[in-house]
This record gives C-alpha cells, structure tokens and sequence, in this order.
C-alpha cells in the first residue's frame, strides 16, 4: 500500500516527532513511577520531571507561575474544569459561535441546570467574531468570557487580544480555548490579556493523547468541583486550595507529560514560527488549488491572515462523508467530515443541512506533494461527480 497523505491534524497531529516516542519510552521505563508521592530516588527524578515541564510550558505560554499550570487528560477536561469552576446559577456566560462541543457542551449543561444565561456571538462572513459585540452583551451578571482561539472548522484565528481587553477592563475572567492554537501561533498570557488557557497536548504542541491542562492567571480562582488524592498534606480532609494541586487529582499521566515535554522542546528547536510559516504556504497551495475545480466550496478561505492551516470544503451534489471516503479508498488520504463537534459553526455557514464538511489539517511533516496530490483527488471525484450528473440528463 502507499504511504497515506495524512491531512487530519486538526484532529491529532501524525506522525509524531522521534523524540516525543523516545522520552516517553525512556521515562516510562527509567523513572515511570508516581510522582511526587514519596521520597525515594526515582519518585524524586519522576516529580522533578513533572516540575520541569510545568516550567517549560509556563514559559510557553509566557505564564509567572509554574505552580499555576495544571495538568488534566486534554483540553475537554481542563475546559470542564474552568467552566464549572467559573460559573454558578444566575451567572451570565459570552462565547461564541465558532466553538466546539467542549465548551458548548458545559456551557449548555449549566444552562438547562443552573440557569445561567449563555450569549453566542456569531462570526461574519469571512470568519471572525468581533471584540465590541462582547462589549455590547456585558452585564452586571457576566462571569466568563470563554472563545475559541483558532477555529478547529474554518481556520481562522480570532481577536483576542481585543476581547481580552474589553474583559480586563471590566473585571470579566476570560477564558480561551488554545486546542488548535496552542503550538501554531503564540498564545501569550499577558500580551493578549488571557485569564485563563486551556490547552491540549496531542495537537499541535506535538505530545500523544491523553495530556492537556489550564493556565490560570494570579487573580483569578476557580472553585473545586472535584476532589481526591494529591499525594501531599494527606490527612487534610478537604481537597488542597494551593496550585497546582487545587486542580489536580490523582494519579496524572506521567507518560504524557514526558511526551508533551520533548514536543514543546522540537518546537521550540524548530521554531514554531517557522513551522507556520511553512504550513500557511501550503494552506495557500492547497487553498489556490481547489479553487480552480468547478463545483468545490469553500467556507472563510478568501483572506489566509489570521488562519491557521485548516481548510473544510464541500463538492456540488457529493456528500461529505462520500468525499471522505473516496479520498481514503482511492487516494490514501486521512481527511475529516462531518460536522467537527463545532455544530454551530455548520448552522451558520448552512452546511449542517448537507450533513457538514471536508476538512483538510495540515501539519509540520505535510509536503507540497500531498497537497499536489490532495487537488488531484478532489479534482477527479469532482469532474466523476459532473459526468455522472451529465449522463443522466
């Protein structure tokens, strides 16, 4: 079989870089034991380990606190955790919507069982929300602002630091959601007025799965809603107000941390700026190419600033779920369809009636190859598409 053109890394970045495989297999098997939770040699290089990474990441993220940089399984676990710790009933919420079920989801929940009131501020047509409707639906009673950062569905990336701004001035926790972002573009706490980032490890910060977490700013607190074994103060009764285990618990994934850590570390080494840079111009190639196919659509790819590279597309009279398919069976090609749990990102656009998109992700170790190749695909299923259409008439 031929290689597969993997273009889903909005979904998971593959494959990864070799030093993500070697740290993991290298601490899991020299030190994979629980960290922090006794005093022996190995526990201690273990939590030393985990303590490093915090710092790594603070940095990243231009944090002041190692201590307030919290692991959890993924983005959906910080992001719950953010959610329900930030909001009660009777509060007021602004999103937006270009989010993803992992901040429409809790969001909702609190509406049908709290009663807390939840704004959606739509985008326009080329993709963007913009920072004064925020402004506009503020209330006494507004307790978070929560936007995804860059769309998982249409690429683009959203004014944050604007948004934050509005909210600073206003008192408003504000909380983004870093998923797609977070190791494609910078993501700075301080410069773009940001309360609190949840990220995950498994996209483009080039960790596995299964390791993600929150940033929370000095001034901001989010109540438990959880509780259990820290490892530390054990026979404190309540679970530990103090960062970072106030949002800790239990045993965390020590293998994932270990993987996130040489992932940011390639980063860095690669230059993430560099890596954007070389994916936007394939962004464009791709982009370029689609757009000379009669009967492919595009949704927000007219302008390319402020986009990460991620492209969702339709062909005339061709469900997306067949495209996809086609694309894997004939062409060896990893795409996404569907409605990319971001279902009102669809019912803005109109594509949820046509049961959502194809979505091309494009990451580091793509080529000008696959996207050559990618084009051809659409190409052939698109011109099969119109001689099928023409022989019935």
């Amino acid at each position: 079989m031929d290689k597969m053109i993997y273009l889903d890394n909005g979904a998971t970045t593959f494959p990864k870089p070799n030093e993500v495989y070697e740290s993991m297999d290298h601490a899991f098997r020299n030190f994979g034991v629980n960290p922090g939770r006794s005093g022996y040699d190995l526990c201690m290089v273990a939590g030393n380990y985990v303590e490093d990474t915090r710092k790594l990441l603070t940095g990243f993220f231009n944090g002041t606190d190692p201590n307030r940089l919290i692991f959890t399984y993924n983005a959906t676990d910080a992001l719950n955790l953010a959610i329900f710790g930030l909001l009660e009933s009777g509060d007021h919420a602004i999103t937006t919507t270009i989010e993803h079920n992992s901040v429409l989801r809790p969001l909702y929940h609190l509406y049908q069982n709290q009663k807390v009131e939840v704004d959606h501020i739509p985008f326009d047509d080329k993709g963007f929300v913009h920072p004064e409707d925020f402004a506009k639906r503020m209330k006494k009673n507004t307790r978070l602002v929560v936007v995804n950062h860059g769309s998982n569905v249409i690429g683009t990336v959203q004014p944050i630091k604007e948004i934050g701004r509005h909210c600073r001035e206003r008192g408003i926790p504000f909380l983004i959601d870093a998923s797609q972002s977070a190791g494609k573009i910078p993501v700075d706490l301080e410069e773009m007025n940001i309360d609190v980032i949840a990220y995950t490890g498994h996209k483009s910060l080039m960790g596995p799965m299964g390791i993600g977490g929150l940033y929370v700013r000095e001034g901001i607190t989010i109540r438990h809603t959880r509780a259990g074994g820290t490892g530390v103060r054990s026979a404190v009764r309540t679970h530990l107000d103090e960062y970072p285990y106030r949002l800790e618990y239990g045993t965390g994934n020590f293998p994932g941390i270990a993987g996130l850590n040489a992932g940011v570390k390639w980063l860095e080494k690669e230059g993430m700026q560099n890596i954007h840079h070389r994916e936007t111009a394939l962004l464009k190639k791709l982009r370029d190419g689609l757009r000379e196919i009669d009967g492919v659509t595009m949704y927000c790819q007219d302008d390319l600033t402020d986009h990460i590279a991620v492209l969702s597309f339709n062909i005339d009279g061709v469900e997306a779920a067949d495209t996809g398919t086609m694309l894997d069976v004939d062409y060896n090609i990893a795409s996404r369809t569907g409605l990319h749990c971001a279902p009102r990102v669809h019912e803005q656009l109109g594509t949820d009636k046509i049961h959502g998109s194809v979505r091309f992700g494009i990451g580091p170790f793509n080529t000008e190859s696959d996207i050559d190749t990618a084009i051809t695909a659409v190409a052939e299923i698109a011109h099969s598409r119109r001689a099928v259409r023409a022989a019935r008439k």
